[in-house]
């Protein structure tokens, strides 16, 4: 089954556009160095918990947004190496003043128990 890497990030205000155009720039080296695919999502409709939510998970400050992100591998061994090289390719280097509330950052990796679908019935489709 496949290895999912996930991030909850948050982004500093009016940051959108930059955070966009460096998933972008970033996505195509994951995919590059075995990633099956990379999704990026943007805070849309977070709910307010009475203990812990996206928001406070993540220390989000006034303003800031929420990303939700995984990176789907096609295993844990393409994983760890696929990460190896991008820290050493040069292209993974971030603008000096990236969107991304760094150090707030929550990420793992995560073995997958379950990968449910739905299926088109048989017969249906173009």
């Amino acid at each position: 089954m496949t290895y999912v890497d996930g991030f909850l990030c948050p982004v500093k205000p009016g940051r959108k556009a930059d955070y966009e155009e460096m998933a972008r720039m970033a996505a195509p080296l994951f995919l590059e160095y075995g990633a099956l695919r990379v999704v990026e999502t943007w805070n849309d409709d977070l709910m307010v918990g009475k203990t812990n939510d996206f928001r406070t998970a993540v220390i989000a400050e006034e303003g800031e947004d929420i990303v939700f992100s995984w990176i789907e591998w096609p295993d844990k061994a393409t994983r760890d190496t696929g990460w190896e090289k991008l820290m050493k390719d040069e292209r993974m280097k971030g603008p000096d003043d990236s969107p991304m509330a760094g150090a707030r950052i929550i990420y793992g990796g995560f073995s997958t128990i379950l990968d449910a679908s739905a299926e088109a019935p048989a017969g249906a489709g173009a």
